[in-house]
């Protein structure tokens, strides 16, 4: 018996006895991938996912993972799969599992492999989309979404993931139109209800945005982010009721902390500005003590790497490296502290012919880290040795692969283009050495107006460091440390803006901004409240105004609770703006 009519007859055999018994279906898949027949085995193997259901090896697992017994999970899963490699609801199960802790490049890896084997389990290939949007990919991401829809253009969870990859992307009105048909279809969704407001204030639209959070509100009074959407907008005044109600849910007992925290914030808000500053305190501090409760951050860790990267970058090392990176001038990068005035600069920047804003733009922060995986090490390890370690021509490609990365937000054909993202604050070495005709801006503010303006914010990530005015402090002490470090080895290379002079003397400090990017004056740029560009920050709000003093000493209302950030602090309060 040849050894094609042996497959054959193997194959009709596993086709009679999963009629009999569901548990061949994946045999009868790796039988049918074995022969090179594709797509019997991708129909095999979407059968077994629809049995896999009643395995009780994946039930145990699937247990573990719901009540995030994570190691648990994946001792049982790694069990599994070693038994059964290709089994591709196991695959999809553990790239859940990978996903949920961090391990985004894993989780990409492991979905990939479960649709080369099942092109139509089209479950794993939502929870790729969502995978490669979390790393940073929405044009991958929405090739995958674009694919499911293909297949099912009516279902409202691949349109819903199709909205919120082209908000990441900056194309609102489709994202917007999209919401909008789904919200006349599904009008109970609370939570697309959240996405179709955040989209709205985006683009500018206040009033429609508070109507969707409202609506999301009138469906579920707890909804802590809705809250704390309308709190965020910065120019919402709520009223008795909205306070009343406010409070009368965080006195529910069993009400999740996400929504707890939330809350917390929003009232803290509210309370604010009714000059209510002594229960606005409290609100806020119990706000960020459930939220650092939530969010892993180390003071002592962030100090570390500051001395790192003082020890590695110094001007030996840049010299050593003088003519790298790409001479794309392109990026205008501004960076800082939160809450340090950086939208304003951005809006006023992108009010120029010559320049377009684009977001936060997370691909400095994503090539760190996979630098960092190319040392093999673990996920905190620091890039720095992995960035010098490479030649001239290595680190031009790293400032090309920037500049096609970002490529996708821009929309407008502006030659420079800016990248708002401030923690790149930290990457200013490898910013320098991939894009050393970049231009770079320090958005500085008064410590404590800076500081408790972060303390107040709740972000959705990223600023773990924001939730206690000890750490809030010693991050900023950090910030200045490393920037003075730079301006001593790189003098002039930064220009910094503070933001208590933008606001006395607007003009004299544009004109000095765009003689530093080497720029003409435009008057645009001092009506920088007429463009109608979206802004995601916490300040798209206040942006479209024309500057207002109100702001700068807000602080104050405050001081008497402040001392554990003055201390923390320390000779940076009394020395700003100098840098110490």
């Amino acid at each position: 018996m040849s050894a094609q009519t042996a497959s054959h007859e193997s194959i009709a055999a596993l086709r009679r006895a999963v009629a009999l018994d569901p548990r061949g279906w994946l045999a009868l898949g790796d039988r049918l991938y074995a022969s090179g027949d594709a797509a019997g085995a991708d129909a095999a193997y979407v059968e077994h996912v629809r049995h896999a259901s009643k395995d009780p090896a994946l039930m145990r697992a699937g247990a573990a993972l719901a009540q995030n017994r994570i190691p648990e999970a994946e001792t049982l899963l790694r069990a599994h799969l070693q038994r059964a490699p290709t089994d591709v609801a196991a695959i999809r199960m553990f790239a859940e599992l990978a996903a949920r802790v961090g391990r985004l490049e894993e989780a990409e890896h492991l979905l990939a492999r479960a649709l080369e084997l099942a092109p139509s389990f089209h479950a794993a290939r939502l929870h790729y989309a969502l995978v490669l949007n979390r790393g940073n990919k929405p044009t991958e991401a929405l090739a995958q979404i674009e694919r499911l829809l293909r297949v099912d253009p009516n279902n409202p969870g691949y349109r819903n993931l199709h909205a919120v990859v082209l908000c990441r992307i900056g194309e609102y009105t489709r994202a917007l139109d999209i919401y909008a048909r789904l919200l006349r279809q599904y009008p109970a969704q609370t939570k697309i209800w959240m996405s179709y407001g955040h989209a709205l204030k985006t683009e500018g639209r206040q009033d429609d945005a508070i109507a969707a959070y409202r609506r999301c509100i009138a469906l579920d009074p707890s909804f802590g982010e809705a809250w704390w959407s309308l709190a965020n907008l910065k120019t919402l005044r709520f009223d008795e009721n909205d306070l009343s109600t406010m409070r009368r849910q965080l006195e529910n007992a069993s009400l999740p902390v996400e929504h707890r925290f939330h809350l917390e914030f929003a009232l803290g808000k509210a309370l604010e500005d009714a000059g209510e500053h002594a229960e606005s305190f409290a609100h806020y501090e119990s706000g960020n003590r459930h939220r650092r409760e939530t969010a892993y951050y180390n003071p002592e860790d962030n100090t570390s790497r500051v001395r790192l990267i003082k020890r590695t970058y110094t001007k030996d090392f840049f010299a050593q490296r003088v003519g790298s990176g790409s001479e794309a001038n392109d990026p205008i990068f501004i960076v800082g502290m939160p809450r340090a005035g950086s939208t304003l600069i951005e809006q006023i920047l992108s009010s120029h012919s010559a320049v377009e804003g684009t977001m936060e733009l997370p691909e400095i922060i994503a090539i760190t880290r996979e630098m960092r995986r190319s040392l093999d090490t673990a996920q905190s390890q620091p890039y720095h040795e992995a960035l010098a370690s490479l030649d001239r021509a290595r680190l031009r490609e790293l400032g090309e692969d920037y500049l096609e990365r970002t490529r996708i937000h821009r929309k407008s054909g502006a030659p420079r283009f800016i990248d708002k993202m401030p923690n790149n604050f930290a990457h200013i070495g490898l910013i320098h050495l991939a894009l050393p005709n970049a231009k770079i801006i320090d958005a500085r503010r008064h410590p404590l107006a800076c500081c408790f303006s972060n303390f107040k914010q709740h972000y959705a990530r990223g600023q773990n460091f924001s939730y206690s005015l000890d750490d809030i402090g010693r991050y900023y002490r950090d910030y200045v440390e490393l920037m003075a470090h730079y301006d001593d080895i790189l003098p002039g290379r930064v220009h910094r803006v503070f933001y208590e002079r933008m606001v006395d003397d607007t003009e004299g400090e544009v004109r000095r901004l765009l003689d530093y990017l080497g720029l003409p004056f435009e008057a645009n740029c001092l009506r920088f409240y007429e463009n109608d560009r979206p802004v995601r920050t916490a300040s798209s709000e206040q942006v479209r105004r024309p500057i207002y003093k109100d702001g700068v000493d807000q602080w104050r209302h405050y001081e008497p609770w402040l001392d554990p950030l003055k201390a923390a602090l320390g000779p940076v309060l009394e020395a700003y703006p100098a840098s110490t």
